[in-house]
């Protein structure tokens, strides 16, 4: 196969599962597969994570792709219902789902179903993005007790927005606002992303939620997946299409953007922006040929196609394996180049790249 295509090592998710459970062993996982599963397919994914004690979604439409094909572990709507519709699926369904506002709590009032859903009340201690505010909180609890369509003992949960800084006052501040309400309810809680789960104690309380180190992944700019003992879920590659003899002087690809310094060979890469891979990606971004000499590419990236300075692979020849990231090369360094975050380039992998699972 000449084209893109991503390999999914559905070992190293359950592998990073265990890394996970080691780091917080006193706590229940909800494993975040949100976005198709970060990029890696949410089925798949869920498959290969089936150990966690619960799944967390955005929306209803991912946790009902995943009960179509038979899962019956415990799901987690993180964004909430919007409509009595949802709030019918969700029972039908057996999904919990987060309350976060005074909108959706009059949904629930409102609802007549025929069983109680069981829901997780979110905090905003700090985010400003969901949640309710702290001193909102009080007559949302009274109004949440109080509503016959809500089932017993619900949760409580927070969001950290700067846990990924391990000297983020801001975290502080926020797990400190988040302990002085739920811990006088002695309800289960929540409040550790990954970057909580493996840098702030304080944060596994009795539900972790990671998502990013499940796929490998690093939620730390400066440190490696694998200073945490962390697999690469995804490896990108591709194959060389052509090989061409550049003379010096001569440019390659749109806009002449790049200028050969001397004779060479350029290799022709078949991936590009309409594969996902970031048309911001200039000269000088890694890839490994052959599989492990590391090139660079060269010129702009094209929807189609990459060119690849062979001066590291001189032996490289047309049908020769590219790894974009993954293996060997990790996707935190290629964001790097992107000037953008791991989660946007594996969620980014268009639908004609080809998905094989290991």
């Amino acid at each position: 196969m000449s084209g893109p295509r991503a390999l999914i090592d559905s070992s190293a998710l359950r592998h990073n599962l265990v890394v996970a459970r080691s780091r917080a062993p006193h706590s229940k996982i909800m494993a975040v597969i949100k976005a198709n599963g970060y990029g890696h397919g949410i089925v798949p994914t869920a498959r290969a994570l089936m150990s966690a004690d619960a799944f967390g979604v955005a929306r209803l439409s991912e946790a009902l792709a995943i009960r179509e094909h038979g899962l019956g572990q415990r799901i987690v709507l993180l964004e909430g219902v919007y409509s009595s519709d949802e709030l019918n699926a969700v029972a039908e369904h057996g999904l919990e789902t987060v309350v976060h506002s005074f909108e959706q709590l009059e949904i629930l009032k409102a609802w007549r179903g025929n069983r109680q859903v069981h829901v997780w009340l979110k905090i905003d201690t700090g985010m400003n993005r969901l949640g309710f505010r702290v001193g909102d909180f009080a007559e949302a609890w009274r109004q949440t007790v109080e509503c016959v369509s809500i089932a017993a003992m619900p949760r409580l949960m927070t969001h950290l927005s700067s846990a990924d800084d391990t000297e983020s006052q801001a975290t502080r501040e926020q797990l400190s606002k988040f302990h002085r309400i739920a811990d006088s309810l002695g309800l289960e809680r929540s409040a550790a992303n990954s970057a909580g789960l493996l840098a702030w104690a304080d944060a596994r309380m009795e539900w972790v939620r990671p998502g990013l180190m499940l796929y490998g992944i690093s939620p730390f700019a400066n440190e490696s997946a694998d200073k945490f003992s962390l697999r690469p879920a995804m490896t990108l590659r591709t194959t060389l299409i052509a090989v061409r003899e550049v003379k010096a002087g001569e440019t390659v690809g749109y806009g002449g953007a790049w200028r050969a310094p001397h004779d060479m060979r350029v290799g022709i890469a078949a991936i590009g922006y309409g594969d996902g891979y970031p048309r911001q990606l200039g000269s000088g971004t890694p890839v490994l040929v052959q599989p492990n000499c590391e090139c660079t590419i060269v010129g702009r990236v094209s929807m189609d196609m990459i060119a690849i300075d062979l001066t590291g692979a001189p032996m490289a020849a047309v049908g020769d394996e590219v790894t974009l990231w993954g293996g060997g090369l990790s996707v935190e360094r290629i964001a790097t180049c992107a000037d953008t975050i791991p989660y946007e380039l594996v969620c980014g992998i268009s639908q004609r790249v080809s998905v094989e699972y290991q």
